[in-house]
């Protein structure tokens, strides 16, 4: 299957309604995803990107479909994570000598997967390729998301093929972002930034200043995976800038896990402590061994401060916010406040554990945080309120 973007320009990727889990199972996938590869066709033509492995032969016959594969000259691969380019193996044994173009070290990656001596390019930012009429003009994107990771530009059609950055994990019957519903979208777009974006801020805000310096117009964004931004694409771009800076919402979020509900009620009752102060915030109430952690990670990336609750088992936390709190300590979140509670029978190590462990994500503790033994009674549950109003008072100056 293949379509035409504009002017001999054509997605020839795959659409996968069915995937529920990426990265393994560390990414929810509640909508599926696509693995867009892009085929220019001018006085040379050149295939952007392949497909995840397990597509591979499906590429490949669905691509002789569109053209004789000997008339590609130039393959680019932006990006060498097997989702980008996995068909790479069954494209080179009916094109061997065909250029690969990519980043030094996505030549790096490329050979540890595959064991491969191809025809490698390396490019560097501002290495140009001409095509015949148009160019394309190479961009490394260090860390957004991997070190290998390279955007390409093409002249007179605009075009940024952006690898992983401004992309979703999205599928639709449509392939560009004026069809598909927008508040649907770019909450899948957010989730996307706030698991795998977020660690490269810093890099996110030098990138987009070094594409605006090179004064080169944008009129169409091609991602990696999702829809193409042909409308407004700027609208992500900004977008990305505003969650680059360490971005919040007015919102807390209290997080937990219980053995017997006692953990429970105590997050119940900071949420009506917090109400009791403000209740423009909002508040949301995640269980670790319910909710998915994807999606828990995204709520955190929009609150000011998080409450994290366990019960103690075994002189331990229980496993789901056990989870939760190594995978966020990798996320790089900044100026978030955090705070510790849970309910014990014996040994009660759960909130000492939680915060040494968000210390650790960086989150700034409000307190050494609070517990209960056994069964939280109606003192217990007015501290646990108070606790919700301290909580809120914290943020109350936080723009």
């Amino acid at each position: 299957m293949s379509f035409e973007i504009i002017n001999n320009i054509y997605w020839v990727g795959k659409t996968d309604w069915e995937i529920r889990n990426f990265h393994g199972k560390e990414y929810s996938t509640h909508k599926g995803t696509t693995y867009n590869s892009y085929l220019i066709k001018d006085e040379k033509t050149v295939l952007i990107d392949t497909v995840w492995t397990p597509y591979a032969k499906e590429f490949i016959t669905n691509l002789k479909k569109h053209i004789d594969l000997e008339q590609i000259d130039y393959i680019i691969i932006n990006h060498a994570e097997p989702d980008h380019s996995g068909a790479l193996p069954e494209l080179m044994k009916e094109i061997p000598n065909t250029p690969i173009y990519c980043s030094e070290n996505a030549l790096k990656s490329i050979k540890g997967y595959y064991k491969e001596e191809w025809n490698f390019v390396p490019v560097k930012t501002g290495d140009r390729l001409n095509i015949g009429v148009r160019e394309l003009l190479f961009i490394e994107a260090r860390m957004l998301h991997w070190p290998d990771s390279m955007f390409c530009y093409l002249t007179n059609d605009n075009i940024l093929f952006s690898n992983d950055a401004f992309g979703q994990h999205y599928c639709s019957e449509h392939l560009y972002n004026d069809q598909v519903d927008q508040f649907e979208l770019f909450q899948e777009a957010i989730k996307y930034y706030a698991n795998i974006i977020n660690p490269s801020n810093k890099l996110v805000q030098k990138k987009v200043d070094e594409i605006l310096k090179l004064e080169i117009p944008i009129e169409m964004i091609c991602t990696s995976h999702g829809v193409i931004w042909r409308d407004n694409p700027f609208d992500i771009v900004h977008k990305y800038v505003e969650w680059s800076k360490d971005y919040q919402e007015n919102q807390i979020s209290i997080i937990y896990d219980t053995m017997y509900n006692s953990t429970k009620f105590m997050a119940e009752a900071i949420a009506k402590g917090i109400k009791d102060i403000d209740n423009e915030v909002t508040v949301k109430l995640l269980n670790t061994s319910v909710s998915d952690r994807t999606d828990i990670i995204t709520e955190v990336f929009k609150s000011k401060a998080i409450a994290v609750g366990s019960s103690t088992i075994n002189s331990g936390i229980l496993s789901s916010v056990n989870a939760f709190l190594d995978e966020i300590k990798g996320l790089k979140f900044k100026n978030k406040k955090g705070l510790a509670f849970g309910s014990y029978g014996w040994s009660g190590e759960s909130v000492k554990i939680i915060s040494e462990m968000l210390e650790m994500a960086g989150f700034n503790l409000l307190e050494k945080g609070y517990r209960v033994l056994w069964r939280p009674d109606k003192e217990s549950i007015s501290s646990c309120e108070k606790l919700g109003n301290k909580i809120a008072n914290s943020i109350k100056n936080i723009n």
